[in-house]
């Protein structure tokens, strides 16, 4: 379910962790932190996606 959305949420983690190399790379903080939060921002998106699954699981369990 959600694949769209699963591959956004990788792209989404990799830009995160290209900013945040080069935050780290430049010394650059803002920059570092902001790739830390786009991480942190797919993780959680993820978590959905997870949590939609388990709930249509759950569904199709019941519903059998």
């Amino acid at each position: 379910m959600g694949t769209k959305d699963r591959a956004s949420n990788k792209v989404q983690d990799a830009k995160g962790r290209a900013k945040e190399a080069a935050g780290s790379i430049t010394g650059n903080s803002d920059l570092k932190n902001k790739g830390k939060t786009d991480q942190t921002k797919a993780r959680v998106k993820n978590a959905g996606e997870d949590m939609k699954d388990a709930a249509h699981k759950v569904k199709d369990a019941v519903a059998r």
